[in-house]
């Protein structure tokens, strides 16, 4: 695998991560507000190192960046349903 395995899409991806990483941080105290931030900020973080991770992959350790794509994925998703899962549970609750 060398440099020219990589695709654009990939690239693209990484960088609006990058992007929505800034926002992020910018906008932390706003983004805080919302229910069960912790656990959707987290799932963001593992996606974001799956992108990355897919980039790297294309360098060196194929296998091993490959794994942590594909674990980081399940992981973001698995968060993210458990956010939905606690953010929606709550609104029936209290509603």
């Amino acid at each position: 695998m060398g440099i020219n395995s990589i695709q654009q899409n990939e690239v693209v991806m990484l960088l609006l991560g990058v992007c929505v990483l800034i926002f992020i941080i910018k906008n932390r105290v706003g983004l805080n507000r919302l229910p069960e931030c912790g656990i959707l900020m987290t799932a963001f973080y593992f996606l974001l190192a799956t992108w990355i991770a897919t980039i790297l992959e294309s360098f060196i350790w194929h296998s091993f960046f490959n794994l942590i794509e594909h674990a980081g994925l399940a992981v973001s998703s698995v968060l993210t349903g458990i956010w939905c899962w606690k953010t929606f549970r709550k609104k029936k609750d209290t509603g």
